[in-house]
């Protein structure tokens, strides 16, 4: 079982394709979003926060995401455009990105780069 939140998104399915939908599911208001593509074999993020909380949806590829919450350590394969990785203000994270992956990402806040804390758990 993980210390962390992934949710699986309704996904409906006919010779037609696939449909997934993010209805209702999220824990917060959807103030911004963006996506981060051409990242291959890079690390990005890094961070935690002090307000924002985040929605992280593999669209394509994969993506690990490195997650820390000071109690716990574990890394988390997104993979399938239907897995949604919550991330909360106290959880340190960063992405490593496979070949041709798109990270989608819904935040609560608007980009405020005092809300962004650099320095990562300390372990003793």
């Amino acid at each position: 079982m993980s210390a962390f939140t992934l949710l699986t998104l309704k996904t409906m399915s006919d010779t037609r394709g696939m449909l997934t939908v993010m209805d209702g599911i999220l824990p917060f208001p959807i103030i911004r979003s963006f996506w981060i593509y051409g990242a291959d074999g890079h690390k990005r993020g890094g961070h935690r926060h002090h307000e924002t909380r985040q929605a992280l949806v593999a669209l394509s590829g994969s993506v690990v995401v490195s997650m820390d919450d000071g109690q716990t350590r574990e890394d988390i394969t997104l993979s399938s455009p239907d897995q949604c990785l919550l991330v909360e203000p106290k959880d340190w994270h960063e992405m490593t990105f496979g070949q041709n992956s798109i990270l989608l990402v819904f935040a609560s806040h608007g980009y405020d780069k005092d809300d962004y804390i650099h320095t990562p758990y300390e372990r003793l």
